[in-house]
């Protein structure tokens, strides 16, 4: 559950920010309800076979890398909320769409146009973000991604009973639960969030200008193969539990519950500490440590008994999931404040689409690399993502050497999300 000081600090929050958090909680409610039945709906209901649906999401996940950067520039020249509520408009549309379909050309086309519209409106959002939460937009980030993950936590809930009912009426109604709440997070970002203006560009600003910024390049790369832990937890140890040890059915809802659970209650409390690049650097070391102690522990449940194989994955899991924390508020302050203030919608459409691009690449590297090395893989996996962490202060101090006014610790002298920059 959320703590009580965290409620009262949202509800003191000024209007734009309790906006884009109650628009971004109420569609993260309609992806939980979606997400958990979707495989079974398309599969069961719809009776497409299981690898042409794997097929399918795979075409539309590279398709939709596509949207990125394009996105994030018209919401540079266009303003974010514009192209937010585009997306959003989209995605209610395609999700009401899958209640239709019923053969994989349909299927595919419809998944595309999805994920295109899906990562649009990362990129859109990511903007927003960033002027809604004026000198502190990492920190604001940390403290959306509380309420996003208790989104999730609740959809996921509420899918369980269409799942236990098994019919087609019970998919259709949470299809279209996820469309209704596509439609009303637009719609509270059309009465809640101000139509900010797009910020004057320099003459020397172009539409790949992110393309050329080496540092934040190797940010997106870094950032992009960080994003493996996530799989860790909600792939790679399920298969591992279920294969190589003896612990009951139940030990990886358990995991499932402990992740969300220290997401949801240490998200805000550290995304608030970590703020500036330097600071993100730091988190990133940190997050790498963690992983470097969690992935043997998940490791070590194959060789402990059935009775101490779920206590040994929940503290693994503990351990993984602060480093998911420092992981990601590390990255809201790199990826944030790396960013120029008049290119964030480029900036953060780049980020989107180097993100989407490891979680793509996950399951094959995860499964294959270490499921087939077995304990060593767990090893390697380990030192992998402690590398990874190794670079972040490098990588944030080279970074700050090139930007034109280096924080230093600081906030942007120039807040985004001011009034000179509202309509």
């Amino acid at each position: 559950m959320i703590g009580k000081s965290t409620v009262s600090g949202w509800a003191a929050r000024g209007g734009p920010q309790r906006a884009l958090i109650l628009a971004s909680f109420v569609s993260r409610v309609g992806n939980g309800l979606f997400n958990t039945a979707s495989v079974l709906y398309f599969t069961l209901v719809v009776h497409l076979p299981a690898a042409r649906v794997g097929v399918g999401l795979t075409i539309a996940g590279l398709v939709g890398l596509l949207a990125g950067v394009p996105a994030g520039n018209l919401a540079d020249r266009y303003g974010p909320r514009t192209v937010w509520l585009w997306a959003l408009a989209v995605q209610a549309a395609t999700m009401a769409g899958f209640v239709l379909i019923d053969d994989w050309a349909t299927f595919t086309l419809v998944a595309t146009l999805d994920r295109l519209a899906a990562t649009a409106a990362g990129a859109a959002g990511g903007a927003l973000i960033a002027r809604a939460g004026g000198e502190r937009p990492a920190a604001f980030r940390a403290r959306l991604r509380t309420f996003v993950n208790l989104g999730v936590v609740l959809g996921t809930l509420g899918a369980a009973v269409a799942v236990a009912a098994g019919t087609r009426q019970a998919y259709t109604a949470l299809i279209l639960a996820n469309a209704a709440s596509f439609a009303c997070a637009g719609l509270i970002a059309l009465g809640g969030l101000p139509n900010y203006r797009p910020l004057p560009r320099p003459a020397e600003h172009h539409r790949a200008a992110v393309l050329s910024d080496r540092p934040f390049v190797t940010f997106v790369a870094l950032y992009g193969a960080m994003g493996l832990q996530y799989q860790t937890v909600s792939l790679l140890l399920p298969i591992w539990l279920s294969a190589h040890t003896d612990a009951p059915r139940w030990t990886v809802a358990a995991v499932y519950a402990v992740n969300s659970g220290v997401c949801v209650l240490l998200q805000s409390r550290i995304g608030s500490r970590v703020e500036t690049p330097r600071q993100g650097g730091r988190a990133f070391r940190l997050a790498g440590l963690c992983f470097l102690v969690s992935c043997p522990l998940m490791a070590l449940t194959a060789d402990v008994p059935a009775w101490t194989a779920p206590v040994l994955a929940v503290l693994a899991v503990v351990v993984h999931s602060l480093g998911e924390v420092w992981e990601s508020s590390g990255g809201y302050a790199l990826g944030f404040g790396l960013a120029p203030d008049h290119a964030q919608g480029q900036y953060q459409g780049f980020w989107g689409v180097g993100f989407n691009a490891g979680q793509a690449l996950a399951p094959v590297v995860l499964t294959t690399a270490v499921l087939g090395l077995g304990h060593a893989g767990w090893l390697l996996l380990g030192a992998f993502f402690a590398a990874l962490g190794a670079a972040g202060p490098p990588l944030a101090a080279w970074a700050e050497r090139t930007r034109r006014h280096p924080d230093h610790d600081t906030a942007h002298p120039t807040p985004a999300g001011s009034p000179a920059g509202q309509a």
